[in-house]
């Protein structure tokens, strides 16, 4: 299964520079379509383009052919399609869209592929899912990587320099010189940058509020690669355990600090001869 998400991958990145070459053409006939429509290849941008194909050079029989919300943006449609769309320009969208189709098409039957091979997976799918932020393709993806037996790892910190996703442990004359990551898989750093980035904007979990607790303190690039490693200990503990993903929410660090700061004077004052007794303030 591997070698099919990893191709599905490729497909998509194709895809997507497909669609770069598409607005970098449209931009030199100066049409302007990818600064209004936030999708180029919607249904909208799709009905303009093809009709651009057919000769058809009006802007407001152009923009005409929005929809829903993007007709909200007529005036400016308007004055982003008054292009200088030449023959070679319709001979080469044409030629780009027929490329994206067919690598759309391939991508379907990839995913249709890789949905069939997970049928036995189904548990683990199920498992990584609950994680905030991690989607079916991205957990495909992971489980291609890394399988689903983690008894083949003797610890989460074995999974983890396997992957490429801990520290460096570079050490001259007692001192360590570096902290940088190891390689490892980059397919799966790729994939776990992806959901790292996606679980640092959730909202009101653990997850997001561990990344930014490290990036407060040492920058976001740093704060992915620690979360890319969290989640892959996660995962790791997850498919051991066969237990699903334990929301701790936003304010578990906030009640770990508390705790940290209590026993600290706690454990000061009792040095210095006091016995302590803590008694909640009474909230008014």
């Amino acid at each position: 299964m591997r070698d099919l998400t990893r191709h599905r991958k490729t497909l998509v990145q194709e895809r997507s520079q497909e669609i770069n070459r598409l607005q970098k053409l449209l931009e030199g006939a100066n049409i302007k379509l990818a600064a209004v429509a936030a999708d180029v290849m919607g249904k909208s941008g799709r009905d303009m383009l093809e009709a651009v194909i057919q000769g058809e050079q009006d802007a407001d029989v152009l923009a005409g052919l929005a929809r829903g919300r993007l007709r909200a943006k007529l005036p400016d449609l308007r004055q982003a399609l008054i292009g200088r769309v030449q023959p070679h320009h319709r001979f080469l969208l044409q030629q780009i869209l027929a490329h994206i189709d067919f690598l759309e098409y391939s991508i379907g039957q990839v995913e249709d592929e890789v949905e069939q091979r997970l049928l036995p997976y189904e548990e683990a799918m199920t498992l990584l899912e609950s994680i905030p932020g991690l989607q079916a393709t991205a957990a495909a993806g992971i489980l291609a990587e890394i399988g689903t037996d983690m008894s083949r790892f003797p610890s989460a910190k074995h999974l983890t320099s396997w992957a490429g996703v801990c520290p460096g442990s570079k050490v001259s004359a007692g001192k360590r010189l570096g902290g940088r990551t190891m390689q490892g898989d980059t397919h799966l750093q790729a994939l776990l940058g992806e959901v790292a980035w996606a679980a640092s904007h959730t909202k009101d979990t653990y997850l997001a509020a561990f990344y930014q607790r490290i990036a407060r303190r040492r920058g976001k690039k740093k704060a992915v690669v620690a979360l890319e490693r969290k989640l892959l200990v996660i995962i790791y503990h997850m498919l051991l355990t066969k237990k699903p993903y334990n929301e701790l929410g936003r304010e578990y660090f906030d009640q770990i600090q508390k705790s940290h700061l209590e026993w600290h004077h706690i454990h000061r004052l009792e040095q210095l001869g006091y016995t302590v007794t803590l008694t909640p303030k009474e909230v008014a």
